[in-house]
């Protein structure tokens, strides 16, 4: 298996072209900034992947229910200015 980097715009660009080397044997290190942040391996045939079908169908996103929105006493706009400042 060879190791390949890629930075996050070249994946969303050529998300296909990338996947295709993934089947292949390849596997992607995906790139934010220069920093690792996953990784795109092949499935191998003795993986346990199961794909679950939903409890019951939905005809329409709009009628999905979400969970109730989290109550949080912070502010997360600061957070991610700091965090922003940080990263240069």
């Amino acid at each position: 298996m060879t190791m390949k980097a890629v930075n996050i715009a070249d994946l969303k660009s050529h998300l296909s072209q990338h996947i295709r080397e993934v089947r292949g044997g390849r596997v992607l290190t995906v790139l934010d900034r220069n920093t690792p942040v996953a990784r795109l391996s092949p499935i191998n045939s003795g993986d346990d992947v199961v794909i679950t079908p939903p409890v019951e169908p939905v005809s329409s996103l709009a009628k999905l229910k979400l969970p109730p929105a989290a109550r949080i006493n912070t502010d997360v706009v600061r957070y991610l200015l700091e965090d922003r400042q940080k990263r240069g």
